[in-house]
């Protein structure tokens, strides 16, 4: 069954108020419009009390207010790109992180803004949503930094695999996003030498490249239309995906697991990428 069409679960975009909230958004919706899927849009509103304690403080209830005018804003900021879209707005108690993992458990994919932190702010940042939502989504997250490089003709989307099962989840959702925008697939492998070369360079440079095969042949036969590239490349991985997706509309990858909020399951590649690659970064989980 195709996906795209198929599924009453939607797309989950994270409206930050304390930052430009139009880029993400408008992947989002131009994700919901081209999969014909529905957009909800999600802001949470932190407490200083528990969540057993209502709040009303005049603080808060101005931040709500703010909240849930901003989110009316945006559902009208996408009509207005989409006439015919199907669009939402929640505002939810807690703070980000936990709200937005909790909206994504039924998502088909959710998207994120990011502030581009070094890994100590990430982490430090009580604001911080990239990495912990990245690690305890049960969907793809995409990340969404800069604008979409949508000039570069043909355009292309860039999908990382290393044989891993999360990989091939990657691989088949790259594939999916490249069908859906008539662009060509990028499938790049990364092969890291030992600090001690050997003289097995060439026979692992061969492996390499019948991994991008076989990884590669029945996703060929069920996407016929998606020109596809391989590619082995050589060097450290995050630095060669990053360049090799620096005029891409998207970088696919896989992660590892579901850390909670640790972040520290979602592999050294993920992490890398979110703070290096400027396109859209989608993670996707092996289920």
């Amino acid at each position: 069954m195709n996906g795209r069409r198929s599924g009453s679960h939607g797309i989950v975009v994270g409206i930050d108020p304390d930052r430009e909230w139009h880029l993400p958004l408008a992947w989002a919706a131009d994700e919901a419009h081209r999969r014909r899927l529905p957009l909800r849009l999600v802001l949470a509103v932190p407490s200083r009390h528990d969540a057993h304690h209502v709040d009303d403080t005049p603080g808060q209830i101005a931040l709500r207010r703010a909240g849930a005018d901003l989110l009316e804003a945006a559902c009208g900021w996408v009509r207005d790109r989409h006439p015919e879209a199907r669009v939402t707005g929640e505002l939810l108690g807690g703070s980000p992180a936990p709200v937005l993992g909790g909206a994504a458990r039924d998502a088909r994919m959710i998207v994120l803004g990011s502030r581009h932190l070094s890994r100590t702010a990430e982490f430090l940042s009580a604001g911080s949503l990239v990495v912990p939502v990245t690690a305890q989504a049960h969907c793809p997250v995409v990340v969404v930094g800069d604008a979409e490089h949508i000039s570069l003709q043909p355009p292309y989307v860039v999908a990382g695999i290393d044989g891993s099962p999360t990989a091939t989840a990657a691989l088949a959702f790259a594939f999916d996003e490249a069908d859906l925008r008539g662009a060509t697939l990028r499938v790049v492998c990364v092969w890291q030498p030992p600090l001690i070369m050997s003289d097995g360079a060439e026979e692992a440079l061969r492996a390499q490249r019948a991994l991008l095969s076989e990884a590669t042949a029945g996703l060929s036969e069920k996407y016929p239309d998606v020109r596809v590239t391989r590619e082995v490349l050589t060097g450290h991985p995050v630095e060669e995906l990053a360049r090799a997706a620096e005029h891409a509309l998207a970088v696919v990858v896989g992660r590892r697991g579901r850390g909670g909020y640790t972040g520290m399951r979602i592999g050294s590649v993920v992490h890398g990428l979110l703070h290096r690659a400027h396109c859209p970064v989608i993670t996707v989980p092996t289920d």
